[in-house]
């Protein structure tokens, strides 16, 4: 039977659809069990190297062994960039978070390195690496098993399965594949391209909750009807949001070509893991890792910072984020850069008591997350799930609409590498 589109607008036929539905969720769920694979070994190897190491040798782990640890990861994957095949594959600095399909050899290395980052305390995510392996892999098993559906169809549909595992709910893989198919070029209804990778988004998702993956939502008071004067203060908070990630944004490449500047793909995250150990240090534990879990320290007990500690907070984060993303770490920018949205959040709602505390949150998200991800729809998204409170959608639709225009004619928050070097043998 022939999968391509034969309706008379370009579309594929509902049977196609059914038919492809069945093998696009048993591969969502496929993607989800190897996010959860993945970020298991990680906590493992974290738990060593946070918790049962520094007990066994009585040591602080919040001082100077934050600093050693971080020297280190930034060793063991610089060594691991080096001599592992395929040599983590392309710097995260420089792609996106859908990009092609890498070479099965690389995903090995592209893992080890994952791991190590995750597990040492870098202010990265899994989004980029994972994604990339899970698309290579889908891409690789169509290729061999139902060579007809088109290569675009399996990235979309490896992407989605990914997006909706990270985030737990296919509505964050619609929303973000809604602008990337409508992209696309072809005949045919939209939701036919969308539906193979929302069946994948929301196998990825249902098996995460299944695996016992922690729910992206925090308990803080709902917002309730909405307040004019709420979306004028809104407003500032997200604008000034964003106005601090697009200084982010134009330091990016400054720290990326002074980091790079080293040359060595050792050197270069020795450098930056001890740079990240110091700011570790200053900031604490709250300001390391991915962000998630962090997140929910911060709301746990939202009274127990004041304007200072946040800013101090937020800004070591955003330090921390461009020197993990500019030292060949290899980890995505989406988790961390919203832990920076929720601590600009509190610090506004610090700033103006009469601000929600939730919706403040959601501003502050919805205005780093424009940037960082320049995506509307993953920043309302994001803006409603981590508050877990639909009643502020109404507001962050009119509050994301000034932040947007603040970015819409800004560079991705990406480095385009000013020349493409060639592949190193032993890579080959």
């Amino acid at each position: 039977m022939s999968l391509a589109p034969t309706t008379t607008d370009g579309g594929v036929t509902p049977r196609q659809l059914l038919i492809l539905a069945i093998p696009a969720i048993v591969l969502g769920a496929f993607a989800a069990l190897l996010l959860w694979s993945l970020e298991q070994l990680a906590d493992l190897l974290s738990g060593v190297l946070w918790t049962t190491l520094p007990g066994a040798l009585g040591v602080d782990p919040d001082g100077w062994w934050i600093i050693l640890i971080l020297t280190l990861t930034g060793l063991a994957v610089g060594l691991g960039l080096r001599f592992l095949p395929g040599h983590g594959g392309p710097d995260s600095a420089t792609t996106e978070l859908i990009s092609p399909p890498l070479k099965l050899r690389v995903l090995p290395g592209l893992a080890v390195v994952t791991v190590f980052s995750l597990a040492g305390g870098v202010s990265l995510g899994p989004e980029n690496p994972i994604i990339a392996i899970n698309i290579a892999i889908i891409v690789a098993l169509f290729a061999r098993l139902l060579p007809k559906v088109p290569a675009q169809m399996a990235v979309l549909i490896g992407g989605a399965a990914t997006v909706g595992a990270l985030f737990g709910t296919p509505v964050a893989a619609a929303l973000l594949f809604t602008g990337i198919v409508a992209a696309v070029k072809g005949g045919g209804s939209l939701w036919d391209k969308l539906f193979l990778p929302v069946a994948a988004a929301g196998a990825g998702a249902v098996t995460m909750h299944l695996l016992g993956a922690p729910p992206l939502a925090f308990d803080l008071p709902a917002y309730g009807s909405p307040q004019a004067i709420d979306l004028l203060w809104g407003i500032v908070v997200a604008c000034a949001a964003t106005g601090l990630s697009l200084i982010a944004l134009f330091l990016f490449p400054v720290f990326w070509r002074a980091l790079h500047a080293l040359r060595s793909p050792i050197l270069i995250p020795l450098v930056g893991g001890f740079i990240l150990g110091i700011l570790g240090f200053i900031g604490g534990p709250i300001t390391m890792f991915k962000g998630l879990t962090q997140i929910g320290e911060l709301l746990q007990d939202p009274g127990a910072y004041d304007a200072s500690q946040l800013a101090v907070i937020a800004g070591i984060k955003i330090l921390a984020l461009l020197v993990a993303a500019s030292a060949l770490f290899r980890g995505g920018r989406i988790f961390p850069a919203t832990f920076i949205g929720v601590a600009l959040g509190m610090l506004g709602h610090v700033l103006i008591p009469g601000l929600p505390l939730g919706l403040a949150v959601a501003c502050g998200i919805v205005g780093v997350i424009v940037v960082v991800a320049r995506d509307g729809w993953l920043a309302i998204f994001l803006g409603v799930a981590i508050p877990n409170d639909i009643t502020l959608l109404p507001m962050l639709c009119i509050i994301v609409l000034p932040a947007w225009l603040l970015v819409s004619r800004m560079p991705a928050f990406q480095i385009i590498p000013p020349a493409i070097e060639p592949e190193p043998a032993e890579a080959r």
